[in-house]
């Protein structure tokens, strides 16, 4: 046990206290000037909407009018600008890595050479948003308005694809399998996957000339057994057609024509694999 009676020992055990407080003031003291900097940067933009290269990482931006505002190359990891009004706002070269653009209004914002991994644009308006091509690639921006063709990949839009159609929203995933087979034409994945979300909304017509399709571009690639299961699966679905004409439509047609297909599976998963940080409670 340590003898705290000695007066030399309890003069340096003192010391050594005094010591500590000081380096504890030290970085408290250190930590007040980049925090007011911070807020100084906040009430900058707010007031001038004028903060080119200014850290405002983690700042809470939220329904922020930021029109027409200049942030070029800013900090903005993390910063929630959800609901925010950005239209016209200069955000080219801006790092917004994970941050929070739910339901904003980015409307003519410049966006070029941006920063969006892991940012959420979900419910965002970009219309006539400028942005680097495959810009969205790995951002949330399911349900966001006004995206340009181009500004999304083949792979991107497949898999969003995939996603709507696993939640059970079959018009939007026919709608996103369109815009990916628009992207990439030659690709029989997305072909076989609108044609199973034609099937489950008794678009079998469709649905069969999308299987058809898929199995001439199984074919170019040497694929016979693919070939002629897909040829089946378009009989069959015409067939299952004609007879229940006048019968309630069950869901589910896709799955079980194609069950014995090998590139059902394939067609709705993934064709990428995005490693994204889950969005928090913010998000």
């Amino acid at each position: 046990m340590t003898d705290t009676t000695n007066p030399q020992l309890r003069s340096a055990m003192a010391a050594l206290g005094h010591r500590w407080i000081l380096v504890a003031m030290l970085i408290a003291s250190s930590s007040q000037p980049r925090q007011a900097h911070a807020n100084d940067a906040v009430l900058s933009l707010l007031q001038n909407k004028h903060c080119p290269k200014c850290n405002l990482a983690d700042a809470d931006l939220v329904h922020a009018d930021l029109r027409d505002a200049d942030l070029r190359g800013a900090q903005l990891m993390r910063t929630n600008l959800g609901q925010a009004r950005l239209d016209g706002a200069n955000l080219s070269g801006a790092d917004l890595n994970f941050s929070s653009l739910r339901g904003a209004s980015l409307r003519g914002a410049d966006l070029r050479g941006s920063n969006l991994y892991g940012a959420d644009l979900r419910e965002a308006d970009l219309s006539g948003a400028q942005l680097s091509p495959n810009a969205l690639e790995e951002a949330h921006w399911q349900g966001a308005s006004g995206i340009t063709h181009g500004t999304r990949s083949h792979a991107a839009l497949h898999n969003a694809g995939v996603e709507a159609f696993q939640a059970g929203r079959w018009s939007e995933a026919e709608q996103l399998f369109s815009d990916a087979i628009r992207r990439h034409p030659h690709e029989p994945l997305s072909w076989v996957a609108r044609g199973i979300c034609r099937t489950e909304q008794a678009k079998d017509s469709f649905a069969a000339a999308d299987f058809r399709y898929a199995a001439v571009l199984y074919q170019q690639r040497g694929n016979v057994e693919v070939v002629a299961q897909l040829q089946q699966a378009a009989t069959s679905v015409q067939k299952r057609r004609t007879e229940t004409v006048g019968k309630p439509h069950s869901n589910g047609w896709g799955g079980q024509i194609l069950s014995g297909v090998a590139s059902v599976t394939q067609a709705l998963a993934p064709l990428a694999v995005k490693v994204l940080a889950p969005m928090g409670v913010g998000f």
